[in-house]
């Protein structure tokens, strides 16, 4: 039966006992079936036969239903050779993926010094020992005597684990021991964490700053990853895992990934490592000056918007910033977020670049294009333009006449008619108004508008019922340094230059005349000149409140102006 057995290498046949954890037994209820099932040498020491050699294991018959197997490698390193029939003393260590028992050829010497064992409990010292099977409730251990170490102690996470110490030689503390009844319970998880915390010291002491590491991410927060560089965890923290922008460790990093990364401090007093995965890679600002220059056109990405600006990253970890004052040619913009939204992908024009202080400058509203380089075109001087009242103010008034272009009226070119306290009592904000323009100056993004010149004045009458080469009929109001200033209506001046001879035959200035009334000036006037006057001489001198006749040399609707000579 072995041997048909041995041929069925797919048979499958349970271990003969599986470790159990029955919470409502006591531990003393345990260790006393241990004793009671493990009186003889079940698992241990049990003589078998060889019932096959293959290319690479021994098959052994060792009265179970399935055979054992032991690794021919072994046989092989000692220099022995095996054949079927062959007889062997062997130890079961548990059992393969495939059923059969893996045996092992271990020689347990059980030396019964029971005062070593009392010295080693008393000391609380480490003591070595062979693991000889799996029972109930935990191992067997042979440390000179037989000893049982619970499942909980063994340091194993599960059954399969328990398996694997089979055979194995284990450091252990006894931590049970009663000479009388020859019972002896051993701890080997004790042992496992004092080693683990002896070798997290060592690591401590043993990695250097400056040196790089591989490690295995343990967990993430919020604020950076763990990573097991070797038995200890140290900090990636979020800002050093990308020269981009990072939001959350998650978004770059899973459990389990192996990273390489630098380490940036040790603090072995606080058990505190540091680590950094992008000091790792050139810094991309090295090359920002080369590859940024001011007036280029460039696209990025909004990372982040705060009062005064938005952030855009234009290539992983090189950001720009955008002040509100380079948003948007009008001044309606108020905060950052009325424009650009983060993640929002935008065109931007570089405005400066200081690699010292890593920091470029971008506008916005630079790459929409200048509205103020076609005013000179759309709004030109002596225009007649349309806007809405943006604001006012005590000095006058804002129009907006389009995205980005505003024109000042001042309130003295409001109302021609009147004297005007504040702007408010002729328009409001937001009124439509129509405005001339009166000076421009693109580089100071000005333009000078006015009201009251669209209005038509008794001046624009008069120069528009006249012609030049008309005789007309002027008071003389002021005369001064050979210019006389004429009176030809209400609201109406002309400007006569004199020559020599009139200027030699000026008299002073009597005591004003009274003013009549100019309505009745102009009817004396009329009836005064109507004929041409025959009585004075042309060449008499001009002087002050004197009544003439006057040819109109030039009329400028323009500027608004009247040049005389005398008649």
């Amino acid at each position: 039966m072995a041997n048909s057995s041995a041929l069925d290498a797919g048979r499958r046949v349970p271990p003969v006992s599986q470790p159990t954890n029955e919470p409502d037994e006591s531990f003393g209820e345990i260790l006393s079936q241990y004793e009671q099932a493990h009186s003889h040498k079940a698992h241990e020491g049990l003589e078998g036969a060889v019932v096959a050699v293959t290319s690479d294991s021994v098959l052994v018959d060792i009265g179970f239903k399935t055979e054992g197997i032991l690794p021919l490698a072994d046989f092989q390193s000692a220099g022995e050779t095996v054949k079927a029939g062959d007889k062997l003393v062997v130890t079961i260590k548990g059992r393969d993926p495939e059923g059969y028992y893996e045996l092992s050829r271990l020689k347990v010497e059980r030396p019964k010094d029971w005062s070593a064992l009392e010295k080693a409990f008393a000391d609380k010292a480490a003591i070595s020992g062979v693991v000889s099977g799996v029972i109930k409730g935990g191992l067997s251990v042979d440390v000179g005597v037989r000893a049982f170490m619970p499942a909980s102690r063994s340091g194993a996470k599960d059954a399969a684990e328990m398996e694997k110490l089979v055979g194995q030689e284990i450091s252990c503390r006894i931590i049970k021991l009663d000479v009388a009844d020859e019972d002896v319970v051993v701890d080997r998880r004790a042992i496992l964490e004092e080693e683990e915390r002896a070798a997290k010291e060592r690591r401590y002491t043993e990695v250097k700053e400056g040196e790089v590491v591989h490690g295995t991410v343990r967990s993430l927060t919020d604020y950076g990853a763990f990573v097991d560089i070797g038995g200890v965890d140290a900090l990636l923290h979020v800002a050093d895992i990308s020269w981009g922008r990072v939001n959350k460790p998650a978004d770059v990093l899973t459990v389990g990934q192996a990273v390489e990364a630098k380490v940036l401090k040790v603090d072995p007093a606080k058990r505190r490592i540091s680590l950094g995965m992008k000091q790792l890679q050139p810094h991309p600002w090295e090359l920002v000056a080369e590859k940024y220059k001011v007036g280029e056109r460039v696209h990025g990405s909004v990372t982040r918007v705060a009062d005064f600006g938005a952030f855009v990253e234009l290539e992983r970890g090189v950001e720009g910033l955008i002040h509100l004052s380079e948003m948007s040619w009008s001044k309606k913009v108020r905060k950052p977020s009325d424009v650009v939204k983060p993640g929002e992908q935008v065109d931007v024009v570089i405005l400066g670049v200081n690699p010292a202080e890593r920091r470029i400058s971008l506008g916005l509203k630079q790459a929409l294009g200048d509205p103020w380089a076609e005013v000179p075109q759309k709004f030109p001087v002596g225009a007649v333009v349309e806007g809405t009242v943006t604001s006012l103010q005590k000095f006058g008034l804002f129009v907006q006449l389009a995205e980005g272009v505003e024109g000042m009226i001042h309130i003295g070119d409001l109302a021609a008619d009147k004297r005007l306290n504040h702007p408010q009592e002729v328009v409001k904000v937001g009124q439509v108004v129509k405005a001339l323009v009166l000076e421009s100056d693109v580089e100071k993004r000005r333009l000078r508008l006015g009201m009251k010149q669209l209005v038509p004045t008794s001046l624009d009458e008069y120069i528009a019922e006249h012609k030049e080469g008309d005789l007309v009929t002027g008071r003389v109001s002021e005369v001064s340094g050979g210019r006389a200033r004429v009176e030809l209506g209400e609201g109406v001046h002309g400007s006569c230059r004199m020559g020599e001879a009139e200027a030699a035959a000026l008299e002073p200035a009597a005591a004003p005349e009274p003013r009549s009334d100019l309505s009745s000036l102009s009817s004396m006037l009329e009836a005064k000149w109507k004929g041409g006057q025959s009585g004075r001489s042309k060449r008499e001198g001009a002087r002050a409140g004197q009544i003439r006749s006057f040819r109109i040399a030039k009329l400028d609707a323009a500027g608004k102006r009247i040049e005389l000579e005398l008649a």
